[in-house]
């Protein structure tokens, strides 16, 4: 049961962040056909028919089909996951989640039960969630639409993500209790199910929440706007809460759209207009970054892998800023965001590496660009109540004779991002060591 979370501090604004991890890639989970690993392969050794469907839904047709479905999705969700999570018995569970549950969805609502399920364990799985919350997440859609139940869950993948189901189809219902218009009402709901809930079971209904915004344009629209209003006052701060920054942005620029149509087109042109050049800058600064970041002596010896990556503002970020100061669209300046992931090495004398290399990073872009004075925030040296580090840093890349938005820059350690991108569920999973399912009672 998770107590109470104060929200973690997330990106100023910003599209989520396209992601380029070490071992796992954003965006929609593609079905493709891959090596099986030896994890999987003595899961389905383990049964006598490896692939058979749940009992309720009748046995599936093109068994080779099924099988480079079933590999195609396993092999891209532990990718995703990295190596940390995806251990043998989190890879196990996680084969035997897909098992049951894909054969029953491939055909249930024409093939989209299954396209959702998927779309709803890449979500978690890019959140850095565990394999319990994963196949959570793949056996609710199989659930919903039918494909199997919850004994088939209990019996074929086991009562702690029986569990975990269950309080998840407990927090489903919530709001139908309270009037969603009323702010004390939706923020007593937001604290309820932060104090009451299994944290995990709240960032799978974020991602269930995220996958039916996405697929809001097949409703009726009076539908579209009581769904994008429970999200917005609802979903989409918890989602912030919890520290799910990513997915928090994505849920209020959906809700935006569908709740204020004009006010969303008109802020997403002039953000279009912006976009290419924009985004042409981005890539020209994180190469530049990385290249004076990868040359440092300093660098080099305490840290083993550097990554950046590289956002633009998000149209929910923009309108707030319009409304709120009474801008015009071409004074808001930090449409611009890098975000640099230090990775310091390990060894006997390592343990400040990690705050050594973010602020030896911040001296190296005080000497590439000018930095805008009063906008530094550092909340590694003086963390946030709810254990968040980062530092923040606002930078003026004007030229003589060409003006430029302020560009933000964020500092952390991949310890620290998988905190801020997964929030306090992944994180307290991870450093408990409760990922791994062989660990758990």
């Amino acid at each position: 049961m998770a107590t109470a979370a104060t929200a973690a501090a997330v990106p100023a604004g910003g599209r989520p962040y396209r992601c380029r991890r070490t071992r796992s890639r954003c965006g929609p989970l593609r079905l493709h056909r891959l090596r099986l690993p030896a994890a999987a392969a003595a899961a389905a050794a383990a049964s006598s028919s490896p692939l058979a469907p749940s009992t309720s839904a009748p046995p599936p047709e093109g068994g080779g089909r099924l099988v480079a479905e079933l590999v195609g999705a396993f092999n891209e969700l532990t990718e995703r996951m990295g190596e940390e999570l995806a251990t043998s018995s989190s890879s196990s569970l996680l084969f035997r989640a897909l098992k049951l549950a894909l054969p029953a969805l491939r055909d249930a609502d024409g093939g989209r039960a299954l396209a959702r399920a998927l779309a709803v364990a890449a979500s978690l799985a890019d959140l850095q969630m565990d394999a319990e919350v994963i196949s959570a997440g793949i056996l609710r859609e199989a659930l919903d639409a039918g494909a199997v139940s919850m004994r088939d869950v209990k019996a074929q993948i086991g009562i702690s993500t029986a569990h975990l189901l269950h309080e998840s189809l407990r927090l489903k219902h919530a709001p139908s209790k309270l009037d969603v218009l009323d702010d004390e009402s939706a923020s007593a709901l937001r604290k309820f199910c932060l104090t009451y809930y299994d944290i995990r079971a709240v960032i799978l209904e974020l991602a269930l929440k995220l996958d039916m915004m996405r697929q809001l344009d097949d409703l009726p629209k009076y539908l579209q706007r009581i769904k994008s209003l429970e999200v917005m006052k609802i979903y989409a701060p918890l989602a912030h809460a919890v520290g799910a920054g990513n997915l928090s942005l994505e849920l209020e620029d959906l809700s935006f759209r569908y709740l204020f149509p004009h006010s969303y087109d008109h802020v997403d042109q002039w953000l279009r207009s912006q976009e290419s050049e924009c985004k042409a800058l981005i890539n020209l600064y994180k190469e530049q970054l990385l290249q004076a970041l990868k040359a440092d002596d300093e660098l080099k010896r305490i840290v083993q892998d550097i990554s950046i990556q590289g956002r633009y503002k998000s149209r929910f970020s923009t309108m707030k800023k319009l409304v709120k100061d009474g801008r015009k669209p071409e004074d808001v300046k930090d449409i611009l965001a890098l975000r640099v992931i230090l990775e310091p090495r390990c060894d006997g004398t390592s343990s400040d590496w990690g705050p050594r290399a973010c602020h030896r990073t911040h001296e190296i872009i005080q000497a590439l660009w000018k930095e805008v004075p009063g906008r530094t925030k550092d909340y590694i040296s003086r963390p946030k109540e709810n254990g968040y580090q980062s530092l923040h840093v606002a930078i003026d890349v004007s030229e003589p004779g060409k003006m430029r938005p302020l560009m933000e820059i964020q500092i952390r350690t991949k310890e620290m991002h998988r905190f801020a991108v997964g929030g306090d569920a992944s994180h307290s999973l991870y450093k408990g060591g409760l990922t791994d399912p062989g660990e758990q009672n």
